[in-house]
């Protein structure tokens, strides 16, 4: 476990360890970074971050969203990043008057290469290119199977709210009713709402891992949530935050987003390895099938795909009976 005043009172400069024992350099790089006062946000030209949608911002935080229905809003910086290897501080808090599964919908952290660009994803599009983490505070597939008369079984059961992790290419949809399941790279639960203290949210990519943490309980400690190898991210997108209500809401807070650029000691031969990245990806992966497993599948699905299989050998049957009685009244005829 890393300890978290360790992380959390960064200094502008520091020396660590990457997972994998090679020694990096961590500088914060304050034009990728939003915290307080936040001054000139929203104001063109004058702030490297602009304000979307419902978003407001206050002396203490960025207010993504209100505690009201049907709002959605968003922060973007400006200035797209180039950085190969980096890591996100997001401090964040999630609140409202909604009881245990009556809040909603969440906030997203993103690192894409669009940018303020409403959409039902938290607030952002659909089909976005790049990275997305979601802290959803709404199991929309729990109530669908409530709906359905649990049709079918989810493979696991999940706690929400639920922190997980998508990469798109552009042509991949985020699944609302399955709470991002068929495309999520990994999760965990995350009781983020109405606490106390603060909430922090840890997103490093270095090496082509992506590895996340979270330090929710106040004790100034990070928990592993996922840990990715095989990443594939682009450089030159953009980082933002966004988040989203609908008939259920929350009051959805930004306090900071702190980004610090990891120097990765590599020998000469990694470099030269490491190519480009023109599309994300992540090894594998088929990012593109959908999630078609029979666990994944209704009783309908199932019940319809044993019966056009029956219907199919049936079917089969008939063709071979009838070619049959063709083929014995020929050979019948040739014997008078």
């Amino acid at each position: 476990m890393i300890s978290g005043s360790s992380l959390i009172l960064f200094a502008a400069f520091s020396v660590s360890l990457c997972d994998d024992g090679h020694e990096m350099e961590e500088f914060l790089k304050r034009e990728y970074s939003l915290s307080k006062p936040y001054q000139g946000i929203g104001v063109s030209g004058s702030s490297h971050w602009e304000l979307m949608g419902d978003a407001l911002v206050t002396t203490d935080y960025v207010r993504l969203t209100p505690d009201h229905q049907s709002k959605q809003g968003a922060v973007w910086s400006r200035i797209p990043c180039h950085l190969r290897d980096w890591e996100l501080q997001v401090h964040f808090k999630v609140h409202g008057q909604g009881k245990k599964n009556l809040n909603g919908d969440g906030l997203a952290v993103w690192y894409t290469q669009e940018r303020m660009q409403k959409g039902p994803v938290f607030g952002n599009r659909d089909f976005f290119t790049g990275l997305g983490v979601f802290v959803d505070t709404y199991p929309n597939e729990e109530k669908l199977l409530e709906a359905q008369r649990k049709r079918y079984t989810p493979r696991t059961q999940r706690i929400f709210p639920y922190v997980l992790a998508m990469v798109g290419n552009g042509s991949i949809s985020y699944d609302h009713e399955r709470d991002g399941r068929p495309t999520e790279l990994g999760g965990c639960s995350a009781m983020v709402r109405n606490l106390k203290h603060d909430s922090f949210l840890f997103i490093r990519y270095v090496r082509r891992r992506l590895t996340i943490m979270l330090d929710i309980d106040g004790q100034q400690e990070w928990r592993d949530c996922l840990d990715v190898p095989g990443v594939r991210l682009p450089q030159g997108y953009y980082f933002g935050a966004s988040a989203v209500t609908g008939d259920l809401s929350d009051n959805h807070d930004l306090i900071s987003m702190k980004l610090y650029q990891l120097t990765v000691l590599r020998s000469k031969q990694e470099d030269e390895e490491q190519q480009e990245v023109l599309v994300p990806s992540v090894d594998n992966m088929e990012l593109l099938r959908p999630l078609t497993d029979a666990e994944g599948m209704s009783s309908v699905t199932v019940f319809f795909s044993v019966l056009f299989s029956m219907l199919g050998v049936f079917l089969l049957l008939v063709v071979g009976l009838v070619l049959y009685g063709h083929w014995s009244e020929s050979r019948r005829k040739r014997f008078y």
